[in-house]
């Protein structure tokens, strides 16, 4: 999810390609192009603008088949400014300067207040949700209005599951592991059954996710 004021004044077409970008973590034009249903020139002239402005960066990578080099665009690290932070510095220092003042664990008492504190917010809205993937979708929405970047998938292969590509407050949960089980626990009060939380990377290009799976009747 794009900070809110950048919608307003960013091209529709810019705000598609950078999202599925965050989605897949490369792509070459060909497939960009046919996942936003657009023409390749066109996805290509946007994505070149894209990397003039310092939003992505390009490779070539050779054809198997005879033919030109294939162009792939990624995100580059500027992008990351477009997705919505949470003064994460200033949040880390707090939390740290709180352990000289009330002890060690602090901090993460600290961080079990504001789980509690959500589950208090969003219990009542959950609970006009008639089905698990009605709950789910719901959580997905409220995750969104939190500043993560989240969509909320189902299959018959892998089940019901929220797949999160931002959130602004990973660099806090990696530094307060015990932090990751409060935040699994919320998602399991607030869906009413069992969630597993996995890390997803894949590659050197590829997206850094966290999939929270949800087990529904019949499931694992």
């Amino acid at each position: 999810m794009f900070l809110p004021g950048y919608k307003d004044l960013v091209k529709p077409q810019w705000i598609a390609t950078l999202e599925e970008l965050k989605l897949t973590g490369e792509l070459p034009v060909s497939e960009l192009s046919r996942r936003l249903k657009l023409s390749y020139m066109a996805v290509k002239q946007y994505c070149e603008a894209l990397k003039k402005l310092g939003y992505l960066e390009r490779s070539r990578a050779p054809r198997v088949q005879v033919g030109r080099p294939e162009i792939f665009y990624r995100l580059a690290p500027k992008a990351d400014l477009l997705f919505p932070q949470a003064g994460i510095g200033f949040a880390q220092d707090l939390l740290e300067n709180l352990k000289g003042l009330f002890g060690e664990s602090a901090p993460e008492r600290l961080i079990y207040q504001y789980f509690q504190h959500l589950q208090g917010r969003w219990t009542p809205r959950l609970a006009k949700a008639k089905t698990l993937i009605e709950k789910a979708t719901v959580l997905a929405g409220l995750r969104t209005q939190e500043g993560c970047f989240v969509r909320c998938q189902y299959d018959l292969e892998k089940g019901l599951r929220i797949e999160e590509y931002h959130h602004p407050l990973w660099p806090v949960l990696a530094k307060y592991p015990r932090a990751v089980g409060m935040e699994t626990r919320l998602f399991e009060a607030l869906l009413g059954c069992r969630v597993t939380r996995r890390e997803i990377h894949a590659g050197r290009h590829g997206p850094a996710r966290v999939d929270f799976e949800v087990a529904t009747l019949g499931g694992p």
